[in-house]
């Protein structure tokens, strides 16, 4: 399939065109206008010309399909954009090095990057015995008990983490660099004090932070990882077709969208990221089987929680296997079915569904800045930046 590549102009000019995303009533979180929909489709100007022999494209009017998105949906932001921590040059640069750094790991040998590959949608791509982990290894090889979700887009999210127990992306920085299942720093006194001894770090916070009297501090390393993943944005062909431009999907894209609308997807799955704003219980119409991660439970002890996740996002989702909290489902068409299985009162999709919601769901496979995730050069340590513990 063909790929719309986006340029900065391009970008822009459909940013500025695009539509906040409106809830439905059926229990979403958000609660905003659209404009109405365009008389007339846009004569198609790309998408994928079908195939000599190939079955006919399915009958829709994507103006039509677009009239009725529009409510549900909306165009990705250029960044997703913290009132209290606002973008800088300096500090992206900072936090794009912090991300890759391993030295904020206890032996020197996992940073951000290494669950949330940039170059690979922001997922954790390692493999064991051919293929991707259900869950990340972390300090002496030990696995977490929940998939590590990607990072591209979700500064937009309600919550970060798949229950939710951390407010922003600045927040959930500081989590994983203390997990002993994962980074294993003993402590933030720890992180600060190798990031001191690293003299190109105490240059590089002063610059970030130029009115802070101590700027090498645990707050101010989350601040600058967050500023970084705040503009990790992944626009995609959907985008454009969402700010107005009927044309931007293919007739099948299109009644791929109309199937995903149809058959009540969007309960979960709207806004502009379709999904990442608001929890819902899995096996909400029919009980998962073997469920036995209690989510959001586990942090609110509210019954109404258990067995309750964040939404994820469909942003990229064809690139970001496995699936669920626990990665338990390595295939999306399985993923698919199971979520019309346990998640919507339809209860089941036919085949030819569930092609038609594929066929939609890699509209949403979006395209990653390569400038900005390139890895940087880190600093080198200085002469008491301490040793990799492997203990």
């Amino acid at each position: 399939m063909t790929k719309y590549r986006f340029t900065p102009q391009t970008y822009r000019s459909f940013a500025l065109a695009s539509l906040a995303a409106l809830a439905l009533s059926t229990g979403c979180d958000e609660d905003q206008s659209a404009e109405g929909p365009p008389k007339s489709a846009v004569p198609r100007t790309y998408g994928d010309a079908p195939a000599a022999g190939a079955p006919a494209a399915p009958q829709v009017d994507p103006a039509a399909v677009l009239a009725a998105a529009k409510p549900l949906f909306g165009a990705l932001d250029a960044e997703a954009k913290n009132a209290d921590n606002p973008w800088t040059a300096p500090k992206a640069d900072l936090g794009r090095m912090l991300y890759y750094e391993t030295r904020l790991s206890k032996n020197h040998d996992l940073s951000c990057n290494s669950c949330h590959d940039l170059e690979k949608f922001g997922v954790d791509v390692r493999e064991i015995d051919g293929k991707r982990a259900k869950t990340s290894e972390g300090h002496k090889k030990a696995f977490g008990d929940r998939n590590s979700p990607t990072v591209y887009n979700a500064a937009f999210h309600l919550a970060q983490f798949w229950d939710g127990r951390a407010a922003d992306v600045e927040e959930q920085a500081k989590g994983p660099i203390l997990n002993p299942v994962e980074m294993a720093m003993p402590d933030e006194a720890t992180v600060v004090a190798t990031l001191k001894s690293i003299p190109g770090y105490v240059e590089a916070f002063k610059t970030a932070f130029p009115d802070s009297a101590d700027p090498v501090t645990y707050d101010n390393m989350a601040k600058a990882i967050g500023v970084f993943e705040r503009k990790l944005v992944t626009p995609s062909k959907f985008d454009v077709f969402i700010a107005g431009d009927a044309s931007a999907l293919t007739d099948a894209e299109a009644a791929g969208l109309k199937t995903f609308m149809d058959v009540g997807c969007t309960q979960c799955h709207s806004g502009a990221l379709l999904g990442g704003n608001q929890f819902q219980k899995l096996g909400s119409v029919k009980p998962w089987p073997g469920a036995k991660d209690e989510g959001r439970f586990a942090l609110t002890k509210s019954a109404p929680d258990k067995f309750s996740f964040k939404v994820p996002s469909l942003r990229n989702i064809t690139e970001t296997a496995p699936y669920l909290h626990d990665g338990s489902v390595e295939s999306l068409e399985v993923m698919v079915q199971k979520m019309a299985e346990h998640q919507l009162a339809k209860g089941s999709l036919s085949d030819e569904e569930t092609k038609s919601i594929m066929t939609f769901l890699a509209t949403l496979t979006g395209d990653v800045d390569a400038e900005y995730i390139k890895a940087p050069t880190l600093p080198d340590s200085g002469p008491d930046t301490p040793a990799p513990d492997a203990s």
